[in-house]
């Protein structure tokens, strides 16, 4: 699986949760290392997308959020 692939299933896992999300969760749903979520994570975050939460706390992606084309 290539990395945008891998951001793409991360922001889909997101969109599906309306609470916030454990590190452990998405790293099962996505079967990627949990280092590689926290890089995928900060990435999609510096990349503008709303993102919420921290390690330990769980992630939340804010509603209304649409991939740009």
């Amino acid at each position: 699986m290539s990395r945008f692939e891998r951001l793409l299933d991360l922001l889909q896992v997101l969109r599906r949760c309306r609470q916030p999300v454990s590190g452990r969760r998405l790293t099962e749903e996505t079967g990627v290392s949990l280092r590689t979520l926290y890089r995928d994570i900060a990435s999609l975050q510096a990349q503008g997308a709303p993102i919420e939460g921290e390690p330990g706390l769980g992630y939340v992606l804010k509603p209304g959020f649409m991939v740009p084309i």
